[in-house]
């Protein structure tokens, strides 16, 4: 027994409430677009006369995951580490077995609004990833979906930068000496599920890759800057992650 509990890892495979509890009877499809860019995700969808095929209810918001092919699906990502993961385990069990996300992040050092990031791994400054790995300090997102984001983007000429992220739960206590140790161990960003979702994948061994825009900036702890939260990047990462998900290997 740890001090800490957040320490105390237990890798058994069953729990007590498994994330197929309900027997819905559903296959989804293999591969989902995951991003974080709110309603938008359910505005493409009405447009399209997406099907739905599934919702995932909580107590404040049901989030429908739409068909787009018989191989891939869309669902909205909710913010926040905890309820991100646990539909991305609901998903897993009904056959989701390859994530394509696209999320915001705040720039920790002078990255212009609305730059495209390809993280390779996540400092795991959350709760959720420790009932998914064992403590240790990295999380890392899967090589060959990382790779096919790279691909896509630079077929696609858009500019990218690679650097590590800071996944935190805490977006008011991203304290000045926190940011000054995390821009030391390499992080160019911070997020707030990252870091979660890649240990979901790892746990369930399916495959999770996530490209992140820059929305506000903490770089410079005096003068913190909302700008527009990455606002004109929302409808093209989710177009992308889309397309992206629906590439082949």
């Amino acid at each position: 027994m740890s001090n800490y509990p957040i320490l105390e890892y237990d890798g058994a495979p069953g729990a007590v409430l498994e994330p197929d509890h309900e027997g819905l009877g559903i296959a989804l499809p293999s591969r989902v677009a995951f991003p974080f860019v709110g309603d938008i995700v359910d505005d493409y969808a009405r447009e399209h006369n997406l099907p739905v095929l599934a919702v995932y209810e909580t107590v404040t918001k049901n989030y429908p995951v739409y068909k787009v092919s018989d191989e891939v699906c869309l669902c909205q990502a909710p913010l926040g580490a905890p309820v991100a993961a646990g539909l991305m385990d609901w998903m897993i069990a009904y056959g989701a077995r390859q994530f394509v996300s696209a999320g915001s992040c705040g720039a920790l050092i002078d990255l212009p609004e609305n730059t495209f990031i390809v993280p390779r791994r996540a400092l795991r400054d959350e709760g959720t990833s420790y009932h998914y790995m064992p403590p240790h300090r990295w999380s890392f997102l899967d090589y060959a979906l990382q790779q096919r984001i790279v691909d896509v983007f630079r077929e696609k000429d858009i500019a990218f930068t690679e650097c590590d992220t800071w996944t935190t739960d805490a977006i008011f206590r991203e304290t000045v000496d926190k940011v000054r140790r995390c821009r030391a161990e390499g992080c160019g960003v911070v997020d707030m599920e990252c870091a979660a979702l890649s240990a979901v994948a790892e746990f369930r061994n399916v495959q999770f890759g996530q490209f992140l825009y820059v929305a506000d900036t903490l770089a410079d702890a005096d003068a913190y800057d909302a700008r527009n939260w990455g606002a004109d990047s929302l409808v093209p990462a989710m177009l992308l992650c889309i397309e992206i998900a629906g590439r082949e290997a």
